[in-house]
């Protein structure tokens, strides 16, 4: 269903295209957000995890940018994986001040654990559009975030 607003052809298109996409984006959201429960992780930890896992150890800011949260949001999710003991914050070595996140080797047996049905839930939800629609979407999403926030 698209917006029922009476605008301007250009304004109904980009809200009707607005619309469709953050749907689309909840819905994934959704899915994600359900097969992670049933490991006892959210979303968010899990993005955490992910970032640290491929990017290395990061700071809270860092992890704060790459997830797209902010930074009391970022600390309560540092502070539940710490009690869950997948991680463990490690002072700066260049800056003492700041605390750098690393996975513990249960954080990183998690994460191993969960990945591939991530994955494999991610592929299967894009599997509607072939190879091009995907480059497609991938391209279209990038310029709007490119345009709209300086960086994707």
């Amino acid at each position: 269903m698209g917006t029922k607003y009476k605008g301007s052809k250009s304004e109904i298109s980009a809200l009707d295209a607005a619309i469709k996409l953050l749907r689309a984006s909840d819905n994934l959201v959704s899915k994600m957000s359900n097969e992670l429960s049933t490991e006892g992780i959210t979303l968010s930890q899990f993005g955490i995890l992910d970032a640290i896992y491929h990017l290395g150890p990061l700071t809270q800011s860092v992890l704060g940018k790459k997830i797209f949260k902010s930074g009391g949001n970022v600390t309560h999710v540092i502070d539940n994986l710490e009690k869950q003991e997948l991680v463990i914050r490690k002072r700066g070595v260049n800056d003492r001040r700041s605390f750098e996140i690393h996975l513990t080797s249960k954080g990183k047996r998690t994460f191993k654990q969960i990945f591939p049905g991530q994955v494999e839930l991610i592929k299967n939800y894009f599997k509607v559009l072939n190879n091009d629609e995907q480059e497609s979407l991938k391209l279209s999403c990038k310029k709007i975030g490119l345009n709209n926030s300086g960086k994707i």
